[in-house]
């Protein structure tokens, strides 16, 4: 049996997928290569001495979806990553989120249906809580009125999976709500490299040590924290990646459908992370103060007891080897992916 990454050549996928085949699975990984580069695809060879099955393809061309399952009917389960992700990006475009994100995860749910493949681990987001009325946020939290259409996309996904689940026992649904992945394999090979300047905290400072830009934009130093920068729980990506290994193992077995924060349950503010940084790679990161950043809130870290007690996983990397893996990806490939 195979295991179906979508997504599976971004950042997120791509630490995945080597964490399931260095498990001995086999996998299959599409991506359509919007936000990913298809070296990638070489890289987690090269780490994992593996090779695997990979489709270019798009959640919203129904076609190339249903020849994946038809030319794989070994595949009895989904790793479901594939989405537009930026926050502000997605303010700007919502309705590219809205079809992108909705439109393509039903797709696939549709598509899952008709090769009666039933078991999906859904990469979802703290975004799903919204601006929450306590931290740090458990499981059980009010979901909804999130402050981005990314966000919003992430609430819908988490609602038709749960009605899925209700019309038919048969699903095994488990959803992830993330919140701040960041880190890079301990290799140097694979690591976070989107498209034009980044939208996400590590990857722009990372590109500012490297001297790629002048430097780091901090949205807002009036939010109600300890030195006025947005707090968020950041968390290696390895660690992240091994949390759908242990969640898919978990729901094959027990059924059903459930949810967890995979986080560290940790705190951190934008300017603790330039600190960190600079503690971890002896680089200074310079920055200004902007306007807040539409879409975003003051704090949003995770409880995690739940995914530690029912999935037995817990994070095992701390901000000092997430900027440290963070600093060797971009040091050992300075212009990303591109040769």
């Amino acid at each position: 049996m195979s295991v179906l990454i979508t997504g599976g050549a971004g950042f997120i996928g791509s630490h995945t997928a080597v964490e399931f085949l260095n498990a001995g699975y086999d996998i299959v990984i599409m991506d359509n290569f919007c936000n990913s580069k298809p070296v990638v695809l070489d890289r987690i060879k090269q780490i994992t001495g593996k090779d695997f099955k990979f489709y270019k393809a798009d959640l919203l061309d129904v076609a190339s979806m249903d020849k994946i399952f038809e030319e794989n009917p070994d595949i009895d389960s989904v790793i479901h990553f594939a989405g537009l992700k930026a926050v502000g990006e997605s303010v700007a475009k919502p309705r590219e989120y809205y079809n992108n994100n909705v439109t393509g995860t039903l797709n696939l749910c549709d598509c899952m249906n008709r090769y009666g493949v039933k078991t999906i681990v859904f990469s979802s987001s703290a975004t799903v809580y919204g601006d929450p009325d306590e931290v740090p946020i458990k499981e059980t939290a009010k979901v909804g009125n999130a402050t981005n259409p990314y966000g919003e996309t992430k609430v819908m996904i988490e609602r038709i999976l749960k009605d899925i689940y209700i019309s038919d026992k048969e699903w095994k649904v488990s959803v992830l709500r993330y919140f701040n992945p960041i880190g890079a394999h301990a290799s140097g090979l694979m690591g976070e490299d989107p498209n034009g300047i980044p939208n996400n905290l590590m990857p722009y400072i990372t590109k500012v040590a490297a001297g790629k830009l002048p430097m780091l934009h901090v949205f807002g130093n009036d939010y109600d924290t300890h030195d006025g920068t947005g707090v968020r729980d950041y968390i290696h990506v390895v660690d992240l990646a091994r949390a759908h290994l242990k969640a898919l193992q978990y729901i094959e077995k027990a059924g059903g459908i459930d949810y967890f924060n995979i986080g560290t349950g940790n705190g951190y503010s934008v300017l603790d992370i330039v600190k960190a940084y600079n503690d971890a790679t002896g680089i200074e990161i310079k920055y200004v103060i902007d306007p807040r950043r539409p879409g975003d809130i003051a704090a949003c870290y995770a409880d995690p007891t739940k995914a530690r007690e029912v999935l037995g996983w817990q994070a095992e990397f701390g901000i000092f080897e997430m900027c440290r893996d963070s600093n060797n990806w971009q040091s050992k490939n300075p212009n990303g992916y591109t040769e």
